[in-house]
């Protein structure tokens, strides 16, 4: 959802996009068709808000990340997507939202990768071991004495060296 206000805050129009490249060329297509676009608020720029971000400020468009507005002010007054998109709008016009948007690359967006792909290595290790540990509780007993003092390097080599037949 989007809105655009005039220079002096009066609601020129809000509408609505999809969340896809078409649905980002044609909403800033439809704000440039009430003038310049200069400035932009898009809650959420770190996450829902990030592809929508990158792009804007690929076109030369100033980003600010808008946080969540007041409940109490969402309760009085109604929720309702288009006074979202209105109130993000009126936010940058007044100056009350100076946080600008990252632009998602660069050396602190590739080692937020790295941690993130890191981190999803470290929980898939973390769930192996406890799945074949898990396994070898109902193993026979043998086998299980066999592989007990075995470290978990050596455990995984060990098991998956032997061949079974079933």
């Amino acid at each position: 959802m989007a809105a655009v206000l005039s220079l002096v805050g009066e609601v020129i129009g809000t509408a609505e996009f999809t969340a896809t490249a078409a649905g980002y060329r044609d909403l800033l297509g439809w704000a440039r068709a009430s003038g310049a676009v200069r400035r932009a608020g898009v809650e959420g720029t770190g996450s829902f808000g990030a592809a929508l971000s990158r792009y804007l400020l690929a076109q030369g468009v100033d980003v600010f990340d808008v946080n969540r507005f007041d409940r109490a002010d969402r309760r009085r007054r109604g929720k309702s997507d288009p006074l979202d998109a209105e109130n993000a709008a009126r936010a940058v016009l007044s100056g009350r939202t100076r946080a600008q948007a990252k632009t998602g690359d660069g050396p602190v967006e590739i080692a937020r990768m790295y941690k993130l792909a890191k981190d999803s290595a470290v929980k898939a290790r973390t769930q192996a071991i406890n799945q074949l540990k898990a396994v070898l509780i109902r193993a026979d007993p043998q086998l299980r004495e066999e592989l007990a003092g075995l470290g978990n390097a050596e455990l995984f080599r060990t098991c998956a060296g032997s061949s079974t037949t079933a």
